[in-house]
């Protein structure tokens, strides 16, 4: 199970810090991502970061955004800083977790937490 918190409303310029736990029989998570979903658009990739520690980010957040993550607490966070109106959407947790040694990488997803940006 993913637990997403920390989103909110927040003006133009702001910052904000998003946190997904991750719960349950856990082995490994290997990739944790941020995907965000504005009204009306796709789901699309915010920030994802190996469990080596590789990150990768949408080109509209770079240098804004930076992605972590805690292996030994199989934690990520989100820090958003500089938002802007067009960052509002909602956004959701995704790992890819093996939950013990002999079973397969599944995908799962936490619940949206909204972050809304106004101008």
């Amino acid at each position: 199970q993913l637990q997403a918190s920390g989103g909110g409303l927040v003006q133009a310029g702001g910052s904000l810090r998003l946190s997904c736990a991750a719960s349950g029989s856990i082995f490994v998570i290997s990739e944790m991502t941020w995907y965000r979903q504005a009204p009306g658009k796709q789901r699309e990739l915010v920030a994802a970061v190996t469990f080596g520690g590789r990150k990768n980010y949408m080109e509209s957040v770079k240098g804004r955004f930076s992605v972590s993550r805690d292996n030994a607490k199989n934690t990520l966070d989100l820090q958003m800083n500089s938002l802007k109106p067009e960052d509002t959407g909602v956004y959701y947790c995704y790992a890819v977790i093996k939950i013990s040694a002999t079973a397969l990488l599944r995908p799962y997803w936490g619940q949206g937490t909204q972050v809304t940006v106004s101008s």
